[in-house]
């Protein structure tokens, strides 16, 4: 039996969709780029006083990742939603990988609120100060390790669109190529690998990754209603 990917497409849960791409985009870029390189020094005395010194930043910052958080829940499940017709297997990769990158960037929330609940009490301490720079360097790895997940979410995605009519093909390349640039990355970072070449490789996949999820939020929030009339086979036998 042949179906075709519109019967499994939703306009308003892919404007939604579109709608957290864009907030995940502002809130990540945030509380997990900006206000981190505000706070975190070399050094824990230094990382302490940042800290201290940006109280409010630290604050909107947690409020920031919290938002990403429910924002990742949400639009893990839309994304399977309108996907699964496409290949469910495949759909379900993509959902138990990114709910896999949901549940370490939770970890990673209460690495980088520990800090706080430390240096408020004694941040004279030695202890204090080997704990918050503890918590601070697990964070860093921790934010390596969602990576993974990320990756392998965007593989199947980024197969899911191809194999779609709905979407543009060109987003699904730039999902799938640029997702080795999180893959490489989480791998560099955790087997503490400094390679030149691996550097250069990593920031061009993941300025083709940025683009592409950018691009896919847009277009799934102004043009995501639109549906192609083609029919695909059912991808339910292979995937």
């Amino acid at each position: 039996m042949e179906v075709t990917s519109q019967d499994q497409w939703d306009p308003a849960a892919a404007r939604a969709a579109g709608a957290l791409y864009l907030a995940i985009a502002v809130f990540g870029g945030f509380g997990i780029g900006y206000v981190p390189m505000q706070i975190v020094a070399n050094d824990a005395g230094t990382s302490i006083a940042n800290l201290l010194a940006n109280l409010g930043l630290f604050k909107f910052g947690v409020l920031a990742e919290c938002m990403v958080i429910f924002a990742e829940l949400a639009i893990t499940v839309i994304l399977y939603q309108i996907f699964r017709g496409v290949g469910p297997k495949m759909a379900m990769i993509a959902l138990v990988s990114r709910a896999g990158m949901i549940s370490v960037m939770g970890i990673n929330l209460m690495l980088w609120v520990m800090p706080y609940t430390l240096a408020t009490g004694d941040e004279t301490s030695e202890i204090v100060r080997i704990l918050v720079q503890f918590c601070y360097e697990a964070h860093a790895m921790g934010i390596f390790v969602w990576q993974l997940f990320f990756s392998v979410h965007l593989l199947a995605l980024g197969w899911l669109i191809l194999k779609s009519n709905n979407v543009p093909h060109l987003l699904g390349w730039g999902l799938f190529i640029g997702a080795f640039g999180y893959l490489i990355q989480g791998v560099d970072g955790l087997t503490f690998t400094d390679v030149a070449v691996l550097d250069y490789s990593i920031i061009g996949l993941l300025v083709i990754v940025t683009v592409s999820e950018i691009g896919f939020g847009l277009w799934l929030l102004i043009l995501g209603g639109r549906t192609s009339s083609k029919n695909t086979p059912s991808m339910a036998p292979m995937a």
